[in-house]
């Protein structure tokens, strides 16, 4: 099962509890880690990955939109990704920000 982190503070965020955290969940899935970090918003978020149906790179979190206008982690298989696709939603990987 993947591992998720994430918080949200007032103050500016560092890539220090970011990566601490996500070390801390690296039992959870050691396959891939990543993260996401927007200081002026204050927003952290983390991932590891256990890869069982798609081992590609292509699952690598966090997630963001397009635009960059969402990013995500989770847990979980997407089962419903053609659906998505028919909506048009599309995400690609973020390597940090």
């Amino acid at each position: 099962m993947c591992g998720i982190a994430g918080f949200s503070s007032g103050d500016k965020v560092t890539a220090d509890p970011l990566f601490t955290a996500r070390d801390r969940l690296s039992h959870r899935g050691p396959d891939d880690s990543g993260f996401f970090g927007d200081s002026a918003q204050g927003i952290g978020l983390a991932h590891t990955r256990l890869a069982i149906l798609d081992v590609s790179t292509l699952g690598h979190q966090a997630m963001a939109s397009p635009d960059g206008r969402i990013v995500l982690v989770f847990n979980g298989e997407m089962y419903n990704i053609l659906a998505l696709y028919v909506s048009h939603v599309r995400f690609r990987l973020s390597r940090g920000r």
